[in-house]
């Protein structure tokens, strides 16, 4: 993943979905190899995808069958079936296995192409341990690749450019870490000798202020005395650890020429073995070349031995036709007697068509009068539910009716003992209900009339209001009930219907498997 993304494609390619829709693979093909994966090329690979595996699959089997073509017409190698991944599964589930065996496939075509080179310095950049994973997937394609040509120069440079490519990899890696080091030691060495410089320059100070405190340093207790010899001892220190780094500098100076001698070495041995390449690609053309003449003189072999078979089977043809028009007179003798027996079976098979329509005839009638009878059957059933409905309000009525009565019969009892108490106080009573009346306003009388009236209304109302809705329900309730038992009946019928179908296929096959059975008797006969 980290390797294609040096090539800085257009498409997206962090993660294993992007690469799923082979966009970013393609891009990555035609970088490495812009006369093989043109633009042409490039241009039937679908961008917009989105989450549709179909155009993924078809966009990875271009990728593919492109870099099986690059790999036999231009390398001239064979690819094993080990290494062919599943285009399904990456489309499909973006399964990271087959995924990482068309990278493989992508990766030998970069160390293989023209520019190789450039592709190699690009993978030395990467990481170390990302260079170990790349160098065994090249050690695998190489190792699981079928080439056509077996030559022992062929399988020679094979072995050889990988532990060339890894010996000229561990050089350079080596020569990084001794520039690097080299230059740490020069930096320390012009450090120390700008120390050494300033020590000197503080050497001839103090010299000087020995010569002029002469007198004094015989005094080894003075101060001055004291760090004059510790400024001298510091000195030696410096000193000798300037020798020791010169010395260091110099081993590695040696060593630093003697791998560059090795890298120029691996370099022309690089050559050499890139020459040989290019000697066992020109041996490996001669002899495709000579395979394909050798492939066209077995195909001629093969068609004139096919010619013999076909002289021989003439012969065969030619008895075979003898036999055959003896055959065929004892089959026109059959196909006589077989037409006689098909004129009967078509004049049964009349009569058969007359008897179903018969039957088709029936069973609608049949069907008709069931319908009605399921019809006249609900009608009925709805009439008894209406009729014991009646029933019940006509029970209810006349219970209502003898509480009424009863009520009554009390009510008209307390009013002929009230109207004895009433009679003394009727006129005092009369009085106020007449002052009542007097004193409420007219228009407050009238707004209570009319409120009553319209309590009243909004009462009467409201009960036709809800009549009419359980009416509607009602009605509603009975064409589901009827519906309901029209399709009962229809899907009787229709089970009724397959029954004698089925039957009737029953029986048409068995009278099918007569009549073959007849056929081939006659034939036989």
């Amino acid at each position: 993943m980290l390797w294609l993304q040096t090539f800085n494609t257009s498409g997206p390619c962090k993660d294993v979905r992007d690469l799923t829709n082979g966009v970013a693979m393609a891009q990555v093909l035609h970088k490495i190899d812009v006369a093989w994966f043109d633009e042409s090329w490039l241009s039937r690979i679908k961008e917009d995808v989105g989450d549709n595996w179909r155009i993924k699959a078809s966009n990875l089997k271009k990728v593919l069958q492109g870099i099986m073509d690059y790999y036999h017409e231009f390398l001239g190698q064979q690819i094993s079936e080990d290494l062919v991944p599943d285009l399904n599964q990456i489309s499909e589930h973006s399964d990271p296995t087959e995924l990482g065996r068309l990278l493989q496939l992508i990766l030998g075509c970069a160390v293989n192409c023209e520019k190789k080179q450039e592709h190699i310095q690009n993978i030395m950049t990467l990481e170390e341990s990302v260079q170990h994973v790349v160098m065994a997937a090249i050690q695998e394609v190489s190792n699981n690749s079928c080439l056509r040509v077996h030559l022992h120069c062929k399988k020679q440079t094979k072995k050889q450019t990988p532990l060339a490519l890894e010996d000229l990899q561990e050089a350079l890696a080596e020569k990084e870490e001794l520039k690097q080091r080299c230059q740490e030691l020069d930096l320390q060495v012009a450090a120390l000798q700008d120390e050494k410089n300033s020590l000197m320059s503080e050497n001839e100070v103090m010299n000087d202020r020995l010569d002029q405190l002469d007198g004094s340093l015989d005094d080894p207790n003075t101060v001055v005395a004291k760090k004059y010899f510790h400024a001298q001892l510091q000195l030696e220190q410096l000193q000798e650890e300037n020798f020791r780094l010169e010395a260091a500098k110099d081993d590695y100076r040696v060593h630093c020429e003697d791998l560059e001698k090795q890298l120029i070495e691996l370099q022309h041995r690089n050559d050499e073995l890139t020459c040989l390449a290019e000697e066992s690609r020109a041996l490996k053309d001669e002899i495709d070349v000579l395979r394909t003449f050798a492939d066209k003189a077995s195909k001629l072999e093969s068609t004139v031995e096919v010619y013999r078979k076909k002289l021989e089977d003439l012969n065969d043809f030619r008895r075979q036709v003898k036999s055959l028009q003896d055959t065929n007179m004892m089959y026109m003798h059959n196909t006589v007697s077989l037409e006689e027996e098909l004129k009967k079976a078509n004049a049964a098979r009349a009569q058969l068509e007359t008897y179903k329509r018969q039957v088709q005839e029936l069973h609608n009638r049949l069907s008709e009068e069931s319908k009605r009878a399921d019809t006249l059957a609900f009608e009925l059933k709805r009439l008894e539910e209406k009729h014991e409905a009646l029933f019940k309000e006509k029970e209810r009525l006349i219970v209502q009716r003898d509480a009424l009565k009863e009520t009554n019969e009390e009510l008209r009892c307390s009013q002929m003992q009230q109207d004895h108490l009433n009679q003394a106080d009727a006129s005092a009573v009369k009085s106020h209900e007449n002052l009542a009346a007097e004193i409420l306003p007219v228009e407050y009388r009238e707004m209570f009339i009319r409120l009553q009236h319209e309590n009243k209304m909004l009462l009467l109302q409201q009960e036709g209001s809800e009549n009419e809705r359980i009416v509607e329900l009602q009605e509603e309730l009975e064409q589901k009930h009827r519906m309901m038992n029209e399709l009962e009946t229809e899907k009787r019928l229709s089970n009724e219907r397959i029954g004698e179908l089925q039957q009737q296929i029953e029986d048409l096959q068995k009278t099918l498997q007569e009549q073959g059975s007849k056929t081939e008797g006659v034939s036989e006969s």
